[in-house]
């Protein structure tokens, strides 16, 4: 099985480091065009430098944009038109007791980690539909089916981010876009790994080893029994990305490392 996305063209919201990243990574090696996106112009010139770096032979570029704002969105929009493959993955995640989030952060929350991906989808799935392909993922978590405690008003996004993904694939039913949702476990992103580090440096152990440890008491129901790579999320977006996934949308796809104890 090869994946060849040739002549098309992604966009990878939230993609200066991280899954989003590692997401733009796959693509790029997988033949497409891929547009980064941050807020901070410095961040996004330097993660186009390293994918180019790694993969001379791809187009990359970036576009610098705070995607929490209608006005951001647009003017993500106005710079690149034309989009075959949109990844909504930029999102906000940190532990704060649910007495603690004023209201200002649950806007915040929802404004970055579900609107975003609401008004991009809006703007860009009707030229999708017009060319007759496209594809449109949504990044939830696990966290929307298992709503952490310490993370009510991060839960309660992700749960959004499946609505919206399992709608807009009902909405664009036959027109050849694909909608779909994907649900990382905990994974040892820059972020989860940040969040981390100080108890980490004092264990005295490698950041595999704490990050495992952190996921048999946060997450005992975790079969893999350790934090997922980077990259082991991103082969699934790009797979769902790919011609190759055209039988599926309107689907959660799971990539939680068995946290979620269910069957479907």
């Amino acid at each position: 099985m090869k994946i060849e996305l040739n002549g098309k063209t992604a966009l990878i919201t939230g993609s200066t480091g991280g899954i989003g990243l590692a997401i733009g990574r796959g693509l790029a090696e997988a033949g497409a065009t891929v547009i980064l996106n941050g807020r901070q112009q410095d961040r996004v010139d330097a993660a186009v430098d390293q994918l180019k770096q790694d993969f001379p032979q791809a187009e990359v570029r970036g576009v610098a944009a705070d995607l929490g704002t209608a006005e951001g969105c647009q003017s993500v929009v106005e710079r690149e038109p034309d989009v075959d493959i949109l990844v909504n993955n930029v999102g906000l995640f940190g532990p704060h007791d649910f007495f603690d989030v004023p209201d200002d952060k649950w806007q915040q929350y929802f404004d970055v980690n579900v609107m975003s991906g609401v008004r991009l989808s809006r703007a860009y799935a009707p030229r999708m539909e017009d060319k007759g392909w496209g594809r449109i993922v949504f990044m939830s978590s696990e966290s929307g089916i298992n709503i952490p405690a310490e993370m009510i008003h991060y839960g309660f996004t992700k749960s959004a981010n499946l609505s919206v993904s399992r709608g807009l694939a009902k909405r664009l039913s036959g027109t050849g876009v694909t909608v779909n949702a994907v649900l990382p476990g905990p994974t040892l992103s820059e972020g989860v790994a940040d969040m981390l580090r100080e108890d980490q440096e004092k264990s005295g152990k490698s950041m595999e080893e704490f990050a495992a440890e952190f996921v048999q008491t946060a997450r005992p129901s975790s079969i893999i029994q350790r934090a997922a790579t980077v990259e082991e999320v991103a082969n699934m977006v790009v797979y769902v990305c790919s011609p190759l996934s055209s039988a599926t949308t309107g689907a959660a796809l799971r990539v939680d490392g068995g946290v979620v104890d269910t069957l479907t």
